[in-house]
This record gives C-alpha cells, structure tokens and sequence, in this order.
C-alpha cells in the first residue's frame, strides 16, 4: 500500500533556494509513489491572492503540484497563516482541493484529525485575535479588492511586526494549549491529529478520557525538507536531502 505523505511549514520564497529545491524535489519524487499528498498549511511564506500566479516563482511552484495531480496523485491544500488567501485559482492551477480549516480523514485505517494547528494555540490571545479578523470572509474580500503592490505591501508590514512580537513572546505562549488539543480530539472523536504550526515537529501521546491518542506535529522547511510518510504498518519521518544524494532514508519518528 503507498503511503499518505504530509508536510507543513515550507515558507517557500525565492529568497529561499534550498527549501524550493527540497520542494521541486519532492514533487518529482516521494509525491509520485503517494497515496495522497497533504499539504497543512504555509506552502509559501506569503500568498496574496490567485493572482500571485502571474509570478514565475508561484506558477512553478503550482506547475509541480500539477504534474504530481496528473500523475494521479490526490494533492490536498490547508489554507495557513501565511497563506491563507489561496483559493480556487490556486486549486485549478495545481489540480488539488482546497481543505477546510479542520477535516477528518481516513488514513491507512485511523480516523485522522487534519489542521494547520494555530488555533490550537489560544494562549496568544493577540494572534487569535489577528487570525479572527484575516480569516473572516469579509476581510479576504477588502484585501483581495486591493491592488497587488498595496497587498505586497501589507505583507511585508504585517511579517515584519510578527516578527518583532514574537520576538518578546514566552515560547509557551506561542505553543499549542493542551485543553484546546483535548477539546479538538473530544469534539472530532479520534484517536490522531496531525497539524504543523508550531516549527516544533514531535509525536505526542494524550491520555484524554481515559483513551490514548497521538498528535503528530509537522516540522518547518528552515533548514531542510522534511514530511512524514503514513501507511498501516507505521509513521515516518522523511528528509528530501537524503533522498536526493541517495542516503538511507529517514527513520521513524
């Protein structure tokens, strides 16, 4: 059985030429042999609308998802904080489907919880604030009505003053909240949840109810490429870099 690969947290720019070879790798090999590809959330460090794809950059970017969709491959997009304006333009260009902010899934015989996973952290009461309003239909519709450059310019704005609170932030503040991974799992009645997010990739075990269930957190593209494979037999955690040079493949996690 082919497995169902998920990954997260690739922040693909052009300012950033090792991610965006780790992704093109990806998408010509592993994305191939799938199952399903699952994409949780901040393919590219910003997304400013389907227009975007006038970008040599982004219509690559789209133009490999393609070939991994024609290839036969179901390909499925969770919108992120980064990029949470992709739409249907984004959809038809990569032959994917768009998810919704939370979907359970069957993967390899588990009901699985899928989410970006920021609005599990809900002790940043400022961000959660921000990601009401920039989630809201109304306010896509304001910022999608703007010129591109006016758009370009927001998100440089809003990057550089994330970055700048986040920097005067208790790391514990920007982690997830443990009654909000409880109340998810409740909720959804499953036994697994996968998200990304954080940057602080990990396989958790939740005794809840007195029923043990996994949350596996997505590493980020920083410094390398990394995804997770998922078939009946086990988890695993893959690096793009080792399949590239032909090195042994990453070990479960």
């Amino acid at each position: 059985m082919r497995p169902a690969l998920f990954l997260s947290d690739l922040h693909l720019s052009a300012t950033r030429p090792d991610a965006v070879e780790a992704f093109h790798a990806f998408a010509r090999g592993p994305a191939r042999d799938a199952s399903a590809v699952y994409v949780l959330g901040d393919l590219f460090d910003w997304w400013l609308g389907d227009d975007q794809l006038r970008d040599p950059f982004a219509a690559a970017v789209a133009a490999s998802f393609r070939d991994v969709s024609a290839a036969g491959v179901p390909t499925y997009f969770a919108r992120g904080n980064r990029d949470f304006l992709l739409g249907d333009g984004f959809a038809r260009a990569t032959g994917a489907q768009l998810l919704p902010e939370q979907i359970v899934v069957d993967v390899a015989g588990t009901r699985t919880l899928l989410m970006h996973g920021d609005e599990l952290c809900t002790d940043d009461v400022d961000y959660q604030r921000y990601r009401a309003t920039t989630r809201s239909a109304q306010t896509a519709r304001r910022l999608l009505a703007l010129p591109y450059a006016a758009r370009r310019a927001i998100a440089w704005y809003l990057r550089r003053t994330s970055r700048n609170a986040n920097a005067l932030k208790a790391e514990t503040i920007m982690d997830v909240n443990e009654e909000a991974v409880a109340e998810a799992f409740r909720r959804y009645n499953v036994t697994r949840m996968i998200h990304g997010h954080t940057h602080r990739p990990a396989r958790h075990v939740h005794t809840i109810d007195g029923i043990a269930r996994e949350r596996i957190v997505l590493a980020d593209w920083h410094d390398r490429g990394r995804y997770i494979e998922v078939d009946a037999s086990a988890v695993r955690t893959r690096e793009i870099a080792e399949e590239r040079t032909g090195a042994p493949d990453g070990a479960s996690a």
